[in-house]
């Protein structure tokens, strides 16, 4: 018996009969091409080339995957040049594209990068009706790097594979079919239907000429296409390195011959792989699989979550009650408010009637779930629900009285949830008899839509408590940080010393409109004062009148704004002005003139500010408060602060969050910037015991992680 039949092995070989040769792939979780598993392929590929038996062999996998690609943590050692023992998924497609059998993949779940790779270098594909497959390394900064850039245009034509590899989605069966991604796709016992091709010619994605694939466009159409698509992709310096490269990978795969255009993508691809953008994207990958990991936690097990409620029928309110709602949870919705409660019913039918209106869901799909929604006016209505998250403006006196009725109108065992953004769980925890079922479940607005939820942890709530709200945030579809209890939590306390340097900045001498152009430029998806005007001047007014440190800001100029009801796009008119129907921001001669009367009153004569000052202020008093709540365990970890404002402040993914930026400029050279900023504008720059010691020691920020304590 082969010795790939062997229990320790995660290639296992057995024989079908008739020649043919099946090949399972059986590596929890997702049967990742590590350098391990492309080994032990490669030898079970030459074993069934090396059989005068085998005619064709059949390449499948276990847990629900053909393969998820490569193994992230290997591209690291990639990069760092392995011995040439190593077999990589290379490896394993050179030895298929040179073997002189038949080859077949029969996949049963997901093949995604190296895994539809290893597909398409077989000479046929087989997909049950519930498989999905795709290319998706351009979303951490790569290309596919083991012939996809040059085997896909040639079986669906180049502009069709471009464009499939630059958005990275994955392609479910029938559709793949469709696109001819796919040889057939059957309801049945898919390595049957793969055996079936036994005896059919061999067809190597290899000998076939790639097309461009677009009719009537002529002698230079590979050019003109190749042009258009640069042009439309982001720079390279600002976050579109890996698409134009895919591009001109793909433009390869047209023009050369297939060996050469194979050594053009992985030149290519290395060249990627070492660049900082893909260094921050997989630092995001990382991050974000660290996130429902709480060191000290204990074991529990999470309560079901079967039934919710969510007090406060607003925008955010609604949001969330149809985040429940989509994920086929029953949600009702408290309001006193019939004008209100009227809005909130047309939010969720608009919401799901444009579900169906992109084809997201069915009319049958959007009817069910805008059922899940319903509308009371009572607490006793919500008796029997599992939690309750409490949506209302952000007073603690109120939230504090709904919480104290809201303790003694539901079951015991349910869990009581706010969504404030910076007021103290704790304090609203100690009006109740349950503390230790109290938790912040901070949404992003439009909650429906943000990926980021902030789960804060009380010093009451319990290990049960925070196990159930981690396993909600995945049935919702969240990406779920854990913070600690600390006045904004991680993102809004982060965000109030980036607003304190925007409104400096403002005041020394550069425009808001500059300011903001400065930061869409270097990646942000929107500028500060840009996110003010559409969260609401007011609301930062508010804050500074209740916590007057938070902004840090002398500058009069948010007062003036907020009596001259410059409010944000909600009034028209904010640090931008704003046209009727139009919410591009157009420079406000206004605010400028508001700006240079208090640089005036505060004896601050206005300068030249370069575009890397900006960037530098912006971005590093981000990173210093963040240094500050990892010293006191407000953060757990600096990947769990880049994964907030990457998912929930448009921070550029490209450069990794505020913590990665400052490993990317160097930690010693943000200190000495910092303690510049600090003899220069003050004690606010002074750079957090944390991060200064990191830097003196040679380390590295983004790296860090502690304990999660209570502040």
């Amino acid at each position: 018996m082969s010795q790939l039949t062997q229990p320790q092995w995660k290639v296992k070989g057995s024989d079908l009969g008739d020649g043919v040769r099946l090949i399972t792939l059986d590596s929890p979780p997702v049967n990742a091409l590590s350098f391990a598993l492309c080994a032990e392929l490669v030898a079970a590929i030459q074993e069934a080339e090396n059989d005068p038996n085998v005619t064709t062999v059949v390449f499948t996998g276990a847990n629900g995957y053909l393969s998820g690609g490569a193994d992230v943590n290997d591209l690291n050692a990639i990069d760092q040049k392995p011995g040439p023992e190593t077999k990589t998924a290379r490896d394993v497609m050179a030895a298929i594209e040179h073997g002189k059998k038949l080859y077949v993949a029969a996949i049963d779940g997901m093949a995604l990068g190296g895994g539809y790779e290893l597909a398409l270098t077989c000479d046929y594909r087989v997909a049950t009706s519930r498989s999905r497959v795709g290319l998706p390394e351009i979303k951490l900064g790569l290309l596919p790097g083991a012939g996809g850039t040059q085997r896909l245009p040639r079986l669906i034509g180049a502009n069709d594979a471009m464009q499939l590899m630059l958005k990275g989605e994955m392609i479910k069966a029938p559709e793949a079919l469709e696109k001819k991604m796919l040889d057939a796709v059957v309801d049945g016992d898919v390595v049957a239907a793969a055996k079936g091709y036994a005896g059919k010619p061999k067809r190597r994605l290899s000998q076939i000429q790639a097309s461009l694939g677009i009719a009537n466009l002529g002698l230079f159409a590979t050019p003109f296409v190749v042009a258009q698509a640069h042009k439309l992709v982001p720079p390279e310096d600002n976050g579109g390195l890996a698409a134009h490269k895919l591009i001109d990978a793909v433009q390869a795969a047209v023009e050369l011959p297939f060996e050469r255009g194979l050594a053009r993508e992985y030149r290519l691809f290395d060249e990627l792989l070492a660049s900082k953008p893909s260094a921050a994207l997989r630092h995001i990958f990382f991050a974000e699989r660290e996130l429902g990991k709480v060191p000290g936690l204990a074991k529990a097990e999470p309560q079901k979550i079967a039934k919710a409620a969510v007090i406060g029928a607003g925008t955010m309110g609604t949001g969330i009650a149809i985040t429940f709602a989509s994920v086929g949870i029953p949600v009702t919705v408290v309001d006193i408010s019939d004008e209100q409660i009227t809005k909130a019913r047309e939010l969720v039918f608009g919401t799901f009637s444009y579900q169906v209106k992109k084809g997201r869901l069915t009319q049958e799909q959007a009817w069910q779930q805008s059922q899940l929604v319903t509308f009371e006016s009572d607490y006793a209505e919500i008796a029997d629900v599992d939690i309750v998250v409490e949506a209302v403006v952000e007073r603690m006196d109120l939230k504090k009285q709904i919480f104290a009725k809201l303790d003694a109108a539901i079951k015991p065992e349910a869990i009581l949830a706010s969504n404030t953004s910076t007021l103290d769980i704790d304090e609203m925890a100690a009006v109740t008899k349950r503390p230790g079922q109290v938790v912040g479940l901070h949404f992003f607005a439009p909650a429906n839509i943000m990926k980021l939820l902030e789960i804060v942890r009380g010093k009451e709530t319990s290990a049960q408590t925070l196990q159930t709200a981690i396993a909600l945030g995945k049935t919702l579809k969240k990406v779920a940080v854990i913070s600690g209890n600390a006045f904004g939590f991680i993102g809004n306390r982060m965000f109030f010393d980036y607003s304190r340097e925007a409104i400096a900045l403002a005041t020394e001498g550069a425009t808001p409109i500059q300011i903001d152009a400065v930061m869409k430029a270097a990646g942000m998806a929107m500028g500060p004062f840009a996110t003010f005007d559409l969260s609401g001047v007011d609301v930062f007014y508010h804050i500074q009148k209740e916590r007057p440190d938070s902004l840090g800001a002398k500058s009069s100029v948010v007062d003036t704004m907020y009596e001259r009801k410059r409010w944000g796009q909600k009034t028209g008119a904010g640090f931008h002005d704003y046209i009727k129907g139009n919410r591009e921001p157009q420079r406000s001669e206004e605010i400028e003139a508001l700006f240079a009367e208090d640089a005036k009153r505060l004896g601050i004569k206005p300068r030249e500010i370069s575009d890397q000052e900006i960037i530098d202020r912006l971005w590093l008093a981000l990173a210093n408060v963040g240094a500050d709540l990892l010293e006191k365990g407000i953060a757990l970890r600096s990947g769990d602060e880049d994964i907030v404002f990457v998912y929930g402040y448009g921070f550029p993914p490209h450069h990794g969050g505020p913590m990665w930026y400052v490993d990317e400029i160097g930690d010693a050279k943000a200190v000495t910037i910092m303690e510049g900023y600090r003899a220069q504008f003050g004690d606010q720059w002074t750079p957090a015991p944390l991060l200064a010691e990191i830097a003196k020691r040679g380390g590295t920020i983004a790296t860090y992680s502690k304990e999660l304590t209570h502040a």
